[in-house]
């Protein structure tokens, strides 16, 4: 019941140009997985070279996966407003409970 992992919000940006949003406790291992291992994510599989746009911690593995999902609903505008900083995490989904989600990190 270890609740001290804190999980980051991820979006890289691939070659062609699409965003691809996931969640990890150590981004930067997270995306050399999805470049070079089998653990890495089929649909990121011959896309890259990948570039991070975005990263910020969330809280714990629920929080991240809820607002992964939510992420991932939003429009490639919203998306992009989120990596330029013209909008937040907070801005983009005020109905999670961020506030509580980033006191863990």
């Amino acid at each position: 019941m270890s609740s001290s992992v804190v999980f980051s919000l991820y979006i890289v940006r691939c070659s062609d140009d699409t965003l691809y949003t996931g969640i990890a406790s150590d981004v930067r291992k997270r995306i050399s997985e999805h470049e070079s291992s089998p653990r890495g994510s089929k649909y990121l599989r011959g896309k890259g070279p990948l570039r991070l746009e975005f990263a910020e911690q969330v809280g714990d593995r629920a929080v991240a996966s809820t607002l992964e999902y939510r992420v991932k609903r939003l429009t490639r505008a919203r998306k992009e407003a989120l990596i330029s900083g013209r909008e937040s995490l907070g801005d983009l989904l005020d109905d999670v409970d961020f506030d509580q989600a980033s006191g863990a990190g």
